[in-house]
C-alpha cells in the first residue's frame, strides 16, 4: 500500500532521528502503518502537539503530515535538562495508486494521528463477466489482487 524506494531508509531515519536536530533538521515521527478492510490505517506519534498546529497535506502520491511543538520559554526559568524534542515535526508518505487520496480522513487522540485512507474503487476486487460463443454470458469472479 505504500510505496518504498530505498531499503535503507529505516537505517537513515534511525541517524537523522538521533543527530538531525543536532543540524536542524525537523524532528523525527513515529509511525505505524497497517491495512484494516478496505482502508489503510496510519498512526503518527505527536504527543504534546495542538491539534491546530498540525497540517495534513496530499499532493499527487505524496501525504505530509507536518507539526510543531513548542515549549514557552521565559526569562525568568533556569532551564536544568532539555531533552524532548521541540520544533518542527514531518513526515511524507509515498502513496500507491491502489488508494484513494481524495478521501482520506484524520483524527487527533492522546497525542496520536490516525490517518485513514481508502482503496480506490478501482483497486478492489470485482466480477468480471465472461461470454462465449457457445452459450449465454457467465460471471466467474475476479481473484483479489494484493495492493
Amino acid at each position: 500500500m505504500l510505496m518504498r524506494f530505498d531499503p535503507f531508509r529505516d537505517v537513515d531515519r534511525l541517524t537523522e532521528q538521533a543527530v538531525g536536530a543536532l543540524r536542524g533538521r525537523d524532528a523525527f515521527m513515529p509511525l505505524d502503518a497497517y491495512r484494516r478492510d478496505d482502508s489503510l490505517v496510519a498512526h503518527l506519534d505527536l504527543p504534546g502537539v495542538n491539534p491546530e498546529d498540525i497540517e495534513v497535506t496530499v499532493e499527487k502520491n505524496v501525504l505530509s503530515v507536518t507539526a510543531q511543538r513548542s515549549w514557552p520559554q521565559s526569562p525568568d526559568v533556569d532551564v536544568i535538562i532539555t531533552e524532548r524534542p521541540q520544533g518542527k515535526f514531518s513526515r511524507q508518505l509515498f502513496l500507491n495508486d491502489s488508494l484513494d487520496p481524495e478521501h482520506i480522513v484524520a483524527s487527533y487522540d492522546k497525542g496520536v494521528l490516525t490517518v485513514t485512507i481508502p482503496v480506490a474503487e478501482k483497486a478492489k476486487p470485482r466480477r468480471v463477466t465472461i461470454s462465449t460463443s457457445s452459450s449465454a454470458a457467465e460471471t466467474i469472479p475476479a481473484a483479489a489482487s494484493s495492493a
